[in-house]
Parts: structure tokens; C-alpha cells; sequence
């Protein structure tokens, strides 16, 4: 049942006189009581979602209209984000511990997040280039680069460079918790040991590399995909957790495009805020590739 629109099953009742509501009463509950109205001394809607803290954490810095716009958009990326990270970290824990259908689940919710994201874009892009020069003086230094929770996604993917802790340094909590991400294993580094595991053969070399540094094509790890593929019936798990894999780099790729085609119809070839690159930065990533191998096979088999 929709929680916006939920009403008691029945009607109110009537008033200690157990009299019914005079005629053209409908409109004022003067005198009738239900119990389950009350939220006085249980937890309401309100209470469970925080929402007098939630709704009251957007503070424009401008005096544009604009502006609520662009922190909405990005509050609710990172809270997407938010759940984004605890589904990957619990999917590459399930990896760990040969529990798959979990993961498969879990991976399957994070690819459908990334849709959601895809069309938030779409939000975005109804803001004009005079609408966001209106509003960019206000900005200061603050810039989508300090994401901390996308790094953290783009380090669990595979995605490793130690020169993007920089932008965290100003906050030694958050650096910290950045650089841990960086010097674990990624989703894609458990998968391949997984494999192993299941008696595939990877190059020692390869499940011995420093987890810190960004994914390489492996050519066993293509070895091992390519027995996955051509035979999955004999190998139905690990063949669905590479299509799962597949399905969740696809949908990152059409959020970073529909990222920096939103950032380019806004703001051109500009500078992005706190000195960032901007589009040119962005279009680079779009050629970065995080499971190398399971896009390879697909020439190869």
C-alpha cells in the first residue's frame, strides 16, 4: 500500500455518544476519534525518515531560484550513492564467501541505481548556462571532485588512483576512509579469485597484485571468462556474475555520459569549480574501462 496515501480501513468513529457525524460534517472531524491518527506518542513517518533534519539541510548560498535545484540534484545523488556503497561492499563480501545469489541481487540493485541517476541528469539539465552563471560565484571551491562516496565507488570497481586522495586531505576523516577503499580489493579483484578458487587458472601474478593499483587486462583472466562462456552450464554461477558485472559497467557508463553531456550543455569547456578540468576531465573517463576482460571475450569468443 502507498504509504502517501494510506487511510484506515474504516471510517472514523463516532463520538463517545456513539452518534453519527451531523450532515455536511464530512469536512470537519470535530468530535470523532481514531486511535491509529494519533501519532503522539509512537514514532510517525516523519520521526522514521529524520525528515525535519532532511528538509531543512538545503541552505542556498545565492539569491538565485536556481540554486535549490543544484543542491537537491546532488544531496540526492549522494544519499543514491550512500546506498550505492553499502550494496557493493556487501555484494563483494558475499563474493568473498562464495555466496552468490546474494550478490547477484545486490549487484542487480546497484545497476538499477545507476538508471535512477542516469535520469536525475535530466533534472539537471533544465538549468541554463546564465541560470548557473547566476549561482557559480557562490560555489567558492566546492566541486563534485570531492565526492567522497563516488570516489569510494570508483575505487571498489577497479577504477585505483592514489592521486585522487588529494582532494580529500583537507578532511582527515573522510582521507582516511578514501584511502582504506583504495587499498582493498575490488569487486572485480574478488571475482578473479573466485575464479580461482573454482578452479579456473589465473597467472599468480595476477592475484597477487597490489590491490591498490588500477585493473589491467589479464589475459588468463580473459582465459578463464572465455571457459565461463563457452560452457555455462557447467559454470552457471560464475557465468551470471559476469553478465551481472556487465549490466553494472554499462549502466556506469551511461551516467558518466549523461553526466558530461549535462556538464557541457551547461557550463561549454569552462574550468569546472575548484579548478577542476571539467568536460575534458569527464570525456577521459568515459574511456576508462573497469572489467577489461568480460568486454574483450565478447570478440573473442
Amino acid at each position: 500500500m502507498c504509504p502517501y496515501h494510506t487511510s484506515p480501513d474504516s471510517e472514523p468513529t463516532a463520538g463517545a455518544s456513539g452518534a453519527s457525524p451531523a450532515a455536511g460534517s464530512a469536512s470537519s472531524p470535530a468530535g470523532w476519534h481514531d486511535a491509529r491518527l494519533d501519532f503522539s506518542s509512537s514514532m510517525s513517518y516523519g520521526d522514521y525518515l529524520a525528515l525535519d533534519q532532511l528538509l531543512h539541510a538545503q541552505h542556498p548560498r545565492s539569491p538565485d531560484h536556481n540554486e535549490m535545484l543544484f543542491i537537491i540534484q546532488h544531496q540526492t545523488s549522494e544519499l543514491w550513492m550512500k546506498l550505492m556503497l553499502h550494496e557493493l561492499r556487501a555484494a563483494r563480501q558475499n563474493v568473498i564467501d562464495d555466496q552468490l545469489r546474494p550478490a547477484f541481487k545486490m549487484l542487480t540493485r546497484v545497476s538499477r541505481i545507476m538508471e535512477q541517476l542516469v535520469q536525475a541528469w535530466a533534472v539537471l539539465a533544465t538549468m541554463t548556462p546564465p541560470e548557473y552563471s547566476a549561482m557559480r560565484p557562490y560555489l567558492g571551491q566546492s566541486s563534485g571532485f570531492q565526492s567522497f562516496q563516488y570516489r569510494e565507488i570508483e575505487f571498489i570497481l577497479g577504477n585505483k588512483n592514489a592521486a585522487m586522495l588529494k582532494p580529500h586531505a583537507h578532511h582527515p576523516e573522510r582521507l582516511a576512509e578514501v584511502e582504506a577503499a583504495l587499498h582493498l580489493p575490488s569487486l572485480y579483484d574478488e571475482a578473479v579469485r573466485l575464479m580461482a578458487r573454482r578452479g579456473l587458472t589465473i597467472d599468480a601474478g595476477r592475484l597477487a597484485r597490489d590491490p591498490a593499483l588500477p585493473t589491467e587486462y589479464d589475459a588468463s583472466v580473459e582465459a578463464a571468462w572465455l571457459a565461463v562462456y563457452r560452457d555455462p552450464a557447467q559454470h552457471w554461477e560464475l557465468y551470471e556474475l559476469g553478465e551481472k558485472l556487465v549490466d553494472l559497467e554499462d549502466a556506469f557508463r551511461q551516467w558518466r555520459f549523461r553526466h558530461v553531456t549535462t556538464v557541457e550543455r551547461i557550463i561549454g569547456f569552462k574550468r569546472g569549480t575548484g579548478g577542476t578540468e571539467g568536460v575534458n576531465y569527464l570525456r577521459r573517463m568515459l574511456d576508462v574501462v573497469l572489467f577489461p576482460e568480460l568486454w574483450k571475450l565478447r570478440t573473442d569468443l
